[in-house]
């Protein structure tokens, strides 16, 4: 049995769509980002723990699924923007995407049982190029009004309203939407096919 350690609706939907047979459970941990971590080795790390806290205490043979987004400007020292606080933070995070390129970097952890009932786990990440036009002050206002950045990384949502304002990304689409599914697949099919075998 899988168990997704996230409460997203986004990833949720994307697992669904591609036929992946889980449930839910999520990992509720803080993601906080270290001094000096680049942003993938931030999120592979978050994505390892949110794994390791659902862990805890399974005796069942499952194999659990954990991930971490973040959106930065740059791979090597920039620092996450995270999810808005509140509505002036989302319009701020908007105002810094305009009109320039960012990358949406997700880690990806699956934590499983050997044949020893040891525990082993995969860790990978995915790193998509966006390029995302000038935004309005006007369509600012009315975008964070609607509420749709406000659980987002990056404060805005690649699949709803903002879609108006990216031309053009570099890489998989489905990451930036939260869960980069073929990457996902690819670890399953490679290290616990069982999961798949009903799907």
């Amino acid at each position: 049995m899988l168990i997704l350690a996230s409460a997203s609706p986004r990833r949720q939907e994307l697992l669904r769509n591609a036929g992946i047979p889980f449930s839910v459970q999520p990992a509720n941990i803080p993601e906080e980002h270290r001094g000096g971590e680049t942003p993938e080795a931030c999120v592979r790390r978050l994505a390892r723990e949110k794994a390791q806290a659902v862990a805890q205490g399974k005796t069942s043979s499952v194999v659990i699924l954990a991930a971490d987004t973040e959106v930065v400007l740059d791979l090597v020292n920039g620092r996450p923007l995270g999810k808005p606080k509140d509505q002036a933070d989302a319009a701020r995070m908007l105002n810094v995407l305009s009109a320039r390129s960012h990358y949406v970097v997700t880690g990806v952890c699956l934590r499983w049982r050997n044949a020893s009932q040891e525990w082993q786990s995969k860790d990978a990440a995915e790193i998509t190029l966006v390029h995302m036009d000038k935004i309005s002050e006007a369509e600012v206002r009315e975008y964070v009004a609607s509420r749709e950045p406000m659980d987002k990384a990056g404060g805005y949502a690649i699949q709803g309203v903002a879609s108006r304002w990216i031309p053009r990304i570099e890489g998989c689409y489905f990451n930036v939407v939260g869960l980069p599914v073929p990457l996902v697949y690819r670890m399953l099919r490679e290290h616990t096919p069982e999961v798949l075998a009903g799907a």
